[in-house]
C-alpha cells in the first residue's frame, strides 16, 4: 500500500508530505485547493505523462517521490529479478524529478531507471479510476477489455497475438504476390534489361577512379611533354646544338676535376667525393626524364576509350547509384527480386497454403478465447448486479453480450457490448445510451470492484467516483467505498459529506496566498475539525448549528456501520 507521499514544487504544492494508512482514506476541500493535484502527483510516479507546465511557478523543477510497503510476491519478484530490490524486501521507494527542460529523472530503491519502468511497476501497486474510466465505459470498443480483464485471458492471448500478426503477415505477402500479370510482366523486363545492362559494361569497384586519373594525363599531355623534354635538355644537352653541355656533363668536368686533387687535401677529397654523387644523381635522373618521355606516348585509340568508358559509367550512375559499388549492389537487389517474381507463383502457392494451416490455429485459438468469454460474462453480469444492487440499484438488469464473428481481428472474433436497463419494465440497451452520469459511476465502482479483486494492486484511487450522486446513492456509494477499504487500502477524492464521514481517514486540502502566491497544505484532521470540514461540504461556508448536527450524526452513522460491519473504527 501507499505508505508516504512527498510533493515538492507541484503546481500550487510548495512542499508536502503526506502519510496514509490502510483502509479507506477521504481527500476533501474546496475546489482548486489542488485534491487533483496530488492525484496527478501519484500519477506521475506510476509513470503517466507529465509536463513542465506541472512545475510550480518560478521553480526549475518538480520531485515526486512515494514509500509503498507491503508488496505483492509478483512485484518482490519483479524487482529481485530486474535488480531493483531494496534493503527492506517487502518496500519500494520510487521518485520522479520533473526539470524545466520537459526531462524526467526516475529512481526505484536509489536507482535511475528510464520511466517505462515505472509503469511496468504501476500495476502491482495501484490502480487510479478517475473521469476517463468513464468515458471508457461509455465507448463500446472498450467494453472487450473490461471482460477480458476479469476472464483473465492473457495467457490465451499470448499464444493467439503472435499467431494474429504473422496472419496479417502472410497476408500482406500474398497480395503483394497477387499485382496483376501484366504488371509483374512488365516488372521482369525491366529488371532483366537493367541487370543486363550492368552486367555488359564488366564494371569494377574503383575503375572510374582510375580511369578519371588516365585522363587527367591525357588532358595535360602537351604541358607534361613540353616540361619533360625541357628537363631532359637541362640534364643532357641540347639535341639540336652538339656543342651544349648538360647538367649531368658539366657535373662530369667538375668531378674529373676535383677527383686530380684528392691527393692534396681531406677537405678537396671530400668536394670530388660529393662532385661524383652529384653526377650520379644527375644520371639517374636524367634516365628517368628519358623514360618518363617515353611513357608520355599513346595513342588516340585508347584516349577516346578511356572516354568513351568514363561516359558509359557517368550514365549508369544517373540511372543505377551514385557509385560503381552502388550500381552492382542496385544488380545484386534485382536480381533478388527477379528470382522471387520467376518464382511467384510457386512461392504463393507455398505461402497460401501456411496461411490457411495458421488461420485454422489461430481460429481455434480465437474459439478458447470467445467461450471463456462468454462463461465470463456471466459471471461478470452477476457480480456487477450483485455490487449494484448494493448501491442502490437493486432493480438493474446487465447483459454483457459477446458476439462471435468470422472475421478474426487482434480480439479474436467477437464484439462484446454492455446491455442495461436501469427501471423496471424497460428494455436492455446499450449502457452509453442508458446511464446517467450517477448511474455510471455506480456501475464503474461496481466493476472497479469487481475486476480489482484478483489483481496484485494494493492499493486503488477513486477520483470523485461521486459524480452526478446524491441522497441515498451517495450513501450507498459510501458503504461501498469503506468495504473495499476493508479489503485494499482505498483513496477517494470526494465532494460529498456522505463518502467523507466514512473514511477511516481524513485528509484535508486547503489552499491560501501569502504574498502574492498560492499554497496548498494537506493535513490529517479529526475529531472537532473533522466535524466542521463535513458541515462545510453541507451547507458551504456558512457553517450552521444544524449542519454540524447533521455531519456529527453522518459521523456516528459511519462508526456504528464501520463497527458493525467490522470495517474499522473512525477518527
Amino acid at each position: 500500500m501507499l505508505s508516504l507521499l512527498h510533493i515538492e514544487n507541484i503546481a500550487v504544492i510548495e512542499r508536502a508530505d503526506i502519510e496514509f494508512a490502510s483502509g479507506l482514506t477521504v481527500l476533501t476541500g474546496e475546489t482548486g485547493a489542488g485534491k487533483s493535484i496530488i492525484i496527478d502527483s501519484i500519477g506521475a510516479i506510476m509513470g503517466q505523462r507529465t509536463s513542465r507546465e506541472l512545475i510550480r511557478a518560478g521553480a526549475r523543477k518538480g520531485f515526486v517521490s512515494a514509500v509503498f510497503t507491503g508488496l505483492s510476491q509478483e512485484l518482490t519478484a519483479w524487482l529481485c529479478e530486474n535488480q531493483l530490490e531494496g534493503e527492506e524486501i517487502d518496500t519500494v521507494h520510487i521518485q520522479r524529478q520533473i526539470s524545466s527542460d520537459g526531462k524526467s529523472l526516475c529512481r526505484v530503491n536509489t536507482r535511475p531507471v528510464p520511466v517505462s519502468v515505472l509503469k511496468q511497476i504501476s500495476p502491482f501497486l495501484l490502480n487510479i479510476h478517475g473521469q476517463h474510466d468513464g468515458q471508457k465505459l461509455m465507448d463500446d470498443n472498450c467494453h472487450i477489455d473490461f471482460l477480458d480483464c476479469f476472464a483473465g485471458l492473457q495467457q490465451t492471448f499470448d499464444e493467439y497475438t503472435p499467431l494474429y500478426h504473422q496472419l496479417l503477415s502472410l497476408k500482406r505477402q500474398i497480395n503483394e504476390l497477387d499485382r496483376s500479370e501484366q504488371e509483374r510482366l512488365q516488372r521482369l523486363d525491366m529488371l532483366s534489361f537493367h541487370v543486363e545492362e550492368i552486367d555488359g559494361a564488366n564494371l569494377h569497384v574503383g575503375e572510374d577512379e582510375a580511369l578519371e586519373k588516365r585522363k587527367a594525363f591525357f588532358d595535360n599531355i602537351g604541358k607534361l611533354a613540353a616540361a619533360l623534354a625541357q628537363a631532359h635538355n637541362a640534364l643532357d644537352g641540347d639535341e639540336a646544338n652538339p656543342d651544349s653541355m648538360g647538367a649531368y656533363d658539366l657535373l662530369c668536368v667538375a668531378a674529373n676535376a676535383l677527383s686530380d686533387l684528392t691527393g692534396v687535401s681531406d677537405e678537396l677529397c671530400n668536394m670530388a667525393e660529393r662532385a661524383n654523387e652529384l653526377k650520379y644523381l644527375a644520371l639517374d635522373l636524367r634516365d628517368a626524364v628519358a623514360q618518363q618521355q617515353m611513357n608520355t606516348e599513346f595513342s588516340p585509340d585508347e584516349r577516346a576509350m578511356v572516354e568513351e568508358r568514363l561516359d558509359m559509367i557517368y550514365r549508369l550512375k544517373q540511372k543505377y547509384g551514385s557509385t560503381i559499388r552502388g550500381i552492382l549492389e542496385y544488380a545484386d537487389q534485382s536480381r533478388i527480386e527477379l528470382d522471387s517474381l520467376q518464382s511467384a507463383d510457386e512461392r504463393r502457392e507455398k505461402l497460401l497454403a501456411e496461411y490457411k494451416a495458421l488461420r485454422t490455429q489461430a481460429r481455434e485459438t480465437a474459439g478458447l478465447i470467445s467461450a471463456a468469454r462468454k462463461t465470463a460474462a456471466l459471471q461478470l453480469e452477476k457480480r456487477i448486479v450483485t455490487e449494484l444492487s448494493e448501491l442502490d440499484m437493486s432493480k438493474v438488469r446487465l447483459s454483457v453480450r459477446v458476439e462471435s464473428g468470422s472475421k478474426l481481428t487482434a480480439k479474436g472474433v467477437d464484439t462484446v457490448s454492455f446491455l442495461i436497463s436501469v427501471n423496471p419494465g424497460e428494455t436492455l440497451r446499450p449502457l452509453s445510451k442508458v446511464a446517467s452520469g450517477g448511474e455510471l459511476s455506480r456501475v464503474m465502482l461496481a466493476m472497479k470492484n469487481v475486476l480489482t479483486e484478483q489483481e496484485p494492486v494494493g492499493t486503488l484511487i477513486f477520483d470523485e467516483i461521486d459524480t452526478g450522486v446524491s441522497g441515498r446513492a451517495a450513501q450507498k456509494i459510501a458503504y461501498k467505498l469503506a468495504a473495499i477499504g476493508q479489503k485494499k487500502q482505498t483513496l477517494c477524492v470526494t465532494h460529498l459529506p456522505q463518502i467523507a464521514a466514512m473514511g477511516n481517514n481524513h485528509m484535508l486540502i486547503t489552499k491560501s496566498v501569502l504574498n502574492g502566491r498560492a499554497f496548498t497544505e494537506v493535513r490529517p484532521i479529526i475529531n472537532d475539525v473533522r466535524t466542521e470540514e463535513i458541515a462545510r461540504m453541507i451547507s458551504g461556508d456558512q457553517i450552521t448549528k444544524a449542519s454540524l448536527a447533521n455531519a456529527a450524526e453522518l459521523l456516528y452513522d459511519a462508526k456504528v456501520k464501520r463497527t458493525g460491519d467490522n470495517i474499522g473504527q473512525a477518527n
